[in-house]
């Protein structure tokens, strides 16, 4: 096994070449990230009376079995509809050697449209978590909370990051990194168990926009059209003036983003990580891999922000300026990356700032 870090592009493809990732068709242009590999949906997709894990010892087959309530084809596209639960077949499939785990998160476009989805494994008691040596087939769990979205056989909603050993840096050498990279745009940056990140409620641009509320009842997003949609017709903009402050209506969808700019860099990823409960009844972010490159110089990056997904939990919520809302870990590559976020890549994100998905036009 290689230095404990996570995998890079160049190491991930070598996994595809040792059958330790098995694909069934070539892997597809921009599949294979600096730090992470692009999970593509397979043929069939099942429409579940609820959400599950299969629990060690269980299967994901059996479960669908059990509580499938229809079966659906991809390969001519399929709307997924809010407010339901489906599990899909992957089209990769993992023969993972001992040592080295794997992890998902939602791709940021997927996160950005609302759409919550996370992996489940065989044998599997926590989602988005693929055990080291794990031998087996890959699902995704999947259910639009916002916007009614159009799939097909090859969309790509999630993505996995390979790991050995513990390769998290502590808040010592965390510290030690931002003096010489700059890891956020201040000098003073708060380091408590990662980066802290807080929420720009000043406004963007020179304007009083703060960020984006979902509608509802809108059209679907067919999720592999880029700048198809009008952005008038599925977010109402949020403007402050005297007030700095955001209420965050419960089973609300918003966007947001940090104060900070963010950097990542080459021989980095970073991870934004959730947010202690104890601290406000939100959820920030569900898309959370940062590759290495993002907001990087050398990548057109100069810091990126961080954009948040945010969701109010059961109450009505006041969100200030420059309130925290979450941080982000780093982890050491275990080899450096052929390409850096942003560098020749479709890297839709980089040096970015308030800004929707790839989906809407700009």
């Amino acid at each position: 096994m290689p230095a404990p870090g996570i995998y890079s592009d160049a190491m991930i493809e070598g996994l595809v070449e040792a059958g330790a990732i098995r694909i069934p068709e070539p892997l597809a242009p921009g599949q294979v990230q600096p730090a992470s590999l692009d999970l593509r949906l397979g043929r069939r997709c099942w429409r579940m009376r609820a959400s599950f894990l299969p629990g060690h010892g269980g299967d994901v087959a059996s479960r669908i079995r059990d509580y499938a309530l229809h079966e659906i084809d991809l390969t001519q596209g399929a709307v997924l509809e809010t407010g339901c639960v489906y599990v899909a077949e992957i089209l990769e499939s993992v023969r993972l050697p001992e040592g080295l785990a794997a992890s998902a998160n939602p791709k940021s476009s997927t996160g950005r449209l609302d759409v919550f989805t996370r992996v489940i494994t065989d044998g599997a008691a926590a989602f988005d978590v693929v055990a080291a040596g794990y031998d087996g087939p890959i699902f995704a769990e999947i259910s639009p909370r916002t916007f009614p979205v159009l799939v097909r056989q090859g969309s790509r909603l999630s993505q996995l990051r390979f790991r050995s050993g513990q390769p998290r840096i502590d808040d010592v050498a965390l510290k030690a990194l931002h003096q010489r990279e700059r890891l956020v745009d201040r000098d003073s940056a708060l380091i408590q168990d990662g980066v802290v990140l807080s929420v720009d409620l000043s406004g963007f641009g020179g304007t009083s926009l703060v960020g984006y509320r979902g509608k509802r009842h809108t059209g679907l997003i067919d999720v592999d059209r880029v700048g198809a949609y009008r952005v008038e017709d599925y977010w109402e903009p949020i403007s402050l003036h005297d007030r700095r402050e955001l209420v965050l209506d419960p089973d609300e969808f918003y966007i947001l983003a940090s104060k900070e700019a963010v950097h990542v860099p080459p021989d980095h990823a970073a991870e934004m990580v959730p947010f202690d409960a104890m601290m406000g009844e939100f959820r920030v972010h569900y898309a959370g891999f940062f590759d290495p490159g993002f907001g990087h110089a050398a990548a057109g990056g100069a810091g990126a922000r961080a954009v948040l997904e945010v969701r109010s939990r059961d109450v009505p919520f006041i969100l200030e300026d420059g309130q925290v809302v979450g941080r982000l870990i780093y982890e050491r590559m275990a080899g450096p990356p052929k390409r850096l976020y942003g560098a020749g890549l479709a890297s839709n994100y980089q040096a970015q700032g308030l800004k929707l998905s790839k989906h809407f036009r700009s």
